[in-house]
């Protein structure tokens, strides 16, 4: 474990782990700084891997409001070569969401997490396979953010989400913009669709991302409500 200091918050927690999940191993990077609130797991889209440069930006701006983040590849090195030829792995829901919820019963596992508020962070098919984990694992996530995500592949589960549940799409994103009402209306639980003005689907226009970063830390600085214990204490 390496001590570092981000934004002037020192960080209880900055390690790579590595987690056995459904037959493989998963590298991922667990950061959480001290007094942490919760701790936000990310599920990144297609092509994409717990390096994602987007999804970095959102998780620091999560880790500046006090919560930690755990970024992790979905895939692992052989089956991203084989995703990257053939396109198999990229849009089996199922499997993505199965692996997304063995990390969070990993982590929760750990003494020292397993009173953490959990949230689901969810890029484009990732925000699929985050709704879906939320609906199998219920209580235990405490928040959803989906950003430019692909909730109509996780149709038939909607209505079992439960926990508050935020939708992010760029205005100029037209077909998941479309695709994110339609799960809306089909959702049950607290919903709300954010539409960020003049952003394609990867908001990469300047500020947009930024505003994506806002709206999610504050969703989940809201949500997170697990119990607060300084690390090494009841």
């Amino acid at each position: 474990m390496k001590s570092a200091m981000m934004k002037n918050v020192m960080e209880a927690c900055d390690e790579e782990v590595a987690i056995a999940v459904d037959g493989v191993v998963l590298d991922g990077d667990l950061i959480v700084p001290a007094k942490a609130r919760g701790i936000v797991i990310f599920a990144h889209g297609s092509g994409s891997s717990r390096k994602s440069p987007r999804n970095r930006q959102v998780a620091e701006t999560i880790r500046a409001m006090g919560m930690g983040t755990l970024l992790f590849d979905l895939l692992t090195t052989e089956e991203e070569r084989l995703d990257e030829s053939t396109g198999a792995l990229r849009f089996d829901i199922h499997m993505l969401a199965t692996r997304l919820e063995g990390v969070t019963r990993w982590l929760v596992s750990q003494s020292e997490w397993k009173e953490m508020g959990i949230g689901l962070f969810g890029a484009s098919t990732g925000a699929a396979a985050a709704l879906v984990a939320a609906a199998h694992l219920g209580d235990r996530i405490s928040a959803v953010v989906s950003r430019g995500g692909r909730p109509d592949l996780a149709s038939g589960l909607l209505e079992q989400v439960r926990c508050p549940t935020l939708l992010i799409v760029g205005s100029l994103d037209e077909l998941v913009l479309r695709l994110n009402e339609d799960a809306r209306a089909q959702m049950v639980c607290e919903t709300e669709l954010r539409i960020v003005p003049g952003a394609t689907h990867l908001f990469s226009e300047p500020g947009k991302l930024e505003q994506v970063a806002n709206l999610s830390a504050r969703w989940f600085e809201k949500h997170l409500s697990g119990a607060i214990k300084e690390r090494g204490g009841e």
